[in-house]
């Protein structure tokens, strides 16, 4: 059975940071390219950022780049997301997903074949 479980998530302050965490069970970890997505309120689910099997490639949203960095630890079957200068916009649910084959771009959800609960991440102005 294929667990996906996120955390790292919380309230932090404009200008502040964290670092998410993504552990994955029950799969071969480096079979899959991995991302992060983000939902808020009222809004449509975003992909964030990607990487591919080795983590030498990753794919950022035009609204993080330069601000979070996506890397993945094989041995330990962990995938990260260190946000910086977090912006009240930031905002919202952040899910992990795994997916078969690296897309190197932002693509429908549906694309990812295993989810994780999410964890909120809550920037206050």
């Amino acid at each position: 059975q294929v667990q996906v479980v996120e955390s790292g998530g919380g309230l932090v302050q404009a200008g502040g940071s964290l670092t998410l965490s993504c552990t994955m069970s029950g799969l071969v970890f480096d079979d899959y390219a991995m991302a992060w997505f983000r939902q808020a309120p009222g809004k449509e689910r975003e992909e964030v950022a990607d990487i591919n099997y080795a983590g030498t490639r990753q794919y950022y949203a035009d609204s993080v780049k330069g601000r979070f960095n996506c890397s993945r630890d094989n041995a330990k079957n962990i995938l990260y997301l260190q946000m910086t200068n977090l912006k009240p916009e930031d905002t919202a649910m952040y899910y992990c997903a795994a997916a078969e084959w690296y897309y190197g771009y932002a693509v429908s959800g549906a694309k990812y074949k295993y989810w994780g609960q999410g964890t909120q991440v809550t920037v206050s102005s």
